[in-house]
């Protein structure tokens, strides 16, 4: 295959623009506490979040349908999630939209409340979960990105 000056030269400026837009950690979490959660009963899980300055993710209700939303599921256990909350989301206005969007920023919490079977066998294990989010700033977004979360989790009677 034969490159001409020109073709190279488009060929490097996408090569170049892809690795500067390549999708970096700009959202990081601290590893959750052990959950300790009994038997027949409920538990609470905090995951919390922190975000780059100057970065922000769209809300788990996002302004637009065509907004890809901040996502936490948890695969199947013991325990068993009841529901995913997700803190108050700010609304912002940016220079590439029309309108003001629903979204994070900074640090925030995400907590889970489980039930546990009253069946469910004793003992430790680690439960597996999903964190999907694109992060944004003020003149571009970044490739969405799905990070594999854990969660510590001890049953007892």
């Amino acid at each position: 295959m034969k490159f001409t000056s020109a073709g190279f030269f488009l060929w490097a400026s996408f090569a170049f623009s892809t690795l500067a837009f390549a999708q970096t950690n700009v959202l990081n979490y601290a590893p959750p506490k052990t959950v300790i959660a009994k038997t027949g009963g409920t538990a609470e899980a905090a995951l919390s979040l922190k975000l780059d300055a100057g970065y922000h993710v769209n809300s788990n209700t996002p302004s637009n349908p065509y907004l890809i939303p901040l996502r936490l599921t948890w695969s199947a256990g013991p325990p068993e999630t009841i529901e995913v909350v997700f803190p108050p989301p700010r609304t912002e206005k940016f220079g590439f939209s029309e309108t003001s969007l629903s979204v994070f920023t900074g640090d925030l919490e995400i907590v889970t409340r489980f039930k546990v079977a009253a069946t469910a066998a004793l003992g430790s294990g680690t439960l597996t979960g999903k964190l999907r989010y694109q992060a944004c700033n003020d003149r571009t977004c970044l490739t969405p990105k799905t990070i594999d979360v854990t969660l510590p989790v001890e049953i007892v009677k």
